[in-house]
């Protein structure tokens, strides 16, 4: 097998019915865009209750139905911000944690020190995160799961991933291998994955490889370095 080798994203999820969460990060085909991806699926009547929301750049987990939710504490939280020119997307409230790690001058890894493994057994989901430093001439992004080490979830093991952004070329971390009882989480380097230059092409190809029973929402930014602007895409199943 090439370890080089970099699948279109639909080879990676190709009928699996549950990777749980994910994050890509990576570089448009043509170079000029910084791109950051987030979606969440879900099993449960209350993973299933959200929508997405943008408000002032972020990007935020909400209760599709406020008087249907059963436990917002692991659904509901600020999935992607900004702190100067650094994107920050992760799976769950540990986006404020980096967030408030970076304003006190702390790196990715250590604002993380701080945080573990969902409080969820027995399937302990990891919590996955990233960080792309829009810096357009040393364009970079970092990758960390935080997972338990054992199936009593005695202690958190910890990894991060660093990687320059190069042309065409992402990473995609989730939070589980695949459906399962409980469920096997995510293990081994961010999956390598192609990334073309069209937004609307590429969120159309999430979207619709990830299984259409479980799928709930999905959010896509294509950035540009030099300038900050960017290109949003939004899709939720609930609206």
């Amino acid at each position: 097998m090439n370890v080089y080798q970099t699948p279109e994203f639909s080879e990676l999820v190709r009928g699996n019915t549950y990777p749980g969460r994910g994050i890509i990060l990576g570089r448009t085909e043509d170079g000029s865009r910084a791109v950051a991806a987030y979606f969440i699926m879900g099993r449960s009547a209350n993973s299933r209750n959200r929508v997405f929301t943008v408000r002032d750049g972020a990007v935020f987990t909400e209760p599709f139905d406020a008087s249907r939710v059963e436990d917002p504490r692991l659904i509901i939280y600020a999935a992607l911000r900004q702190f100067k020119n650094m994107l920050i997307v992760t799976n769950g409230d540990q986006t404020d944690t980096v967030y408030e790690g970076l304003q006190a001058g702390k790196t990715f890894s250590e604002s993380l020190e701080t945080r573990c493994f969902e409080p969820d057994a027995p399937n302990f989901t990891p919590r996955i995160s990233g960080l792309f430093t829009l810096d357009p001439l040393k364009l970079r992004y970092e990758m960390s799961i935080l997972k338990s080490i054992d199936a009593e979830g005695s202690d958190c093991a910890r990894f991060v991933f660093s990687y320059p952004a190069k042309p065409g070329l992402g990473h995609f971390i989730h939070t589980y291998v695949r459906d399962g009882n409980p469920l096997p989480t995510f293990s081994g380097e961010p999956e390598r994955v192609k990334i073309g230059s069209d937004i609307d092409a590429f969120t159309g190809a999430l979207w619709e490889n990830l299984d259409a029973d479980n799928r709930i929402s999905l959010y896509v930014r294509f950035i540009d370095p030099a300038t900050g602007t960017y290109e949003e895409r939004l899709i939720n199943r609930n609206r």
